[in-house]
């Protein structure tokens, strides 16, 4: 069965998502209190409602219960972010993603049992410096505080190397996880696949790991 998902609130970051969403052939559900914006982003959305979002009553008729992932993306309106977020987690939806305007409003996110909490614009910040800081690294995500995938690409150094011979794990304490060959991805390489020239390779670990790495295995 595919999975259904639910974006509360269409501003720049929820509207976004709806558009990705269509982009990807994905069913998405679009809540917000404005007729505008559920005119703007009917289009995109399977199916885009008009309603409150902290009506318990109002999710229940919309058949929120039945959603796999929802994503919580309100303006500066903190107050309906967390209220939509507990009554979410209250209807016991698997995954509940929320947009943060702050710390303060990210550490209520967590106590309510939020999955995982968003800053766009910090989110960015960090690839862009990240990205800017090396020449090798191409892609950067954080997945928590300590924890970061990267997309590096193997050079002159790494050549013709196997997995084996690297052996980043025991010297760095990050994994390769992925090697991407122009449009052919191979995911879960063995120790025995060698890499090429121009190879990007996926990596994860602790950020200090992989600088690591970058600086001294490349």
């Amino acid at each position: 069965m595919k999975k259904q998902f639910a974006v509360f609130g269409l501003g720049r970051f929820g509207g976004s998502l709806v558009k990705e969403f269509h982009e990807l052939g994905i069913e998405v559900l679009a809540i917000d209190k404005s007729e505008e914006k559920i005119q703007q982003y009917a289009p995109y959305a399977t199916h885009a409602v008009r309603a409150n979002a902290i009506d318990e009553n109002a999710l229940k008729q919309l058949g929120v219960r039945n959603v796999d992932h929802a994503f919580v993306s309100f303006g500066d309106d903190i107050e309906a972010s967390i209220l939509t977020s507990l009554l979410l987690k209250e209807l016991g939806i698997p995954q509940v993603w929320a947009k943060a305007q702050n710390d303060y409003h990210q550490k209520v996110l967590d106590k309510i049992g939020v999955n995982r909490v968003i800053h766009p614009e910090r989110d960015m910040a960090k690839r862009i410096a990240h990205h800017i800081i090396s020449e090798k690294m191409i892609d950067y995500i954080e997945l928590s505080r300590e924890y970061s995938m990267v997309e590096v690409v193997a050079t002159k150094k790494l050549y013709n190397k196997t997995l084996s011979d690297l052996d980043i794990r025991s010297k760095f304490g990050c994994n390769i996880v992925g090697i991407q060959r122009g449009e052919e991805i191979c995911v879960s390489p063995s120790a025995d696949e060698k890499i090429g020239l121009g190879d990007v390779l996926l990596i994860i670990g602790k950020n200090k790991e992989i600088i690591h790495f970058e600086e001294d295995g490349m």
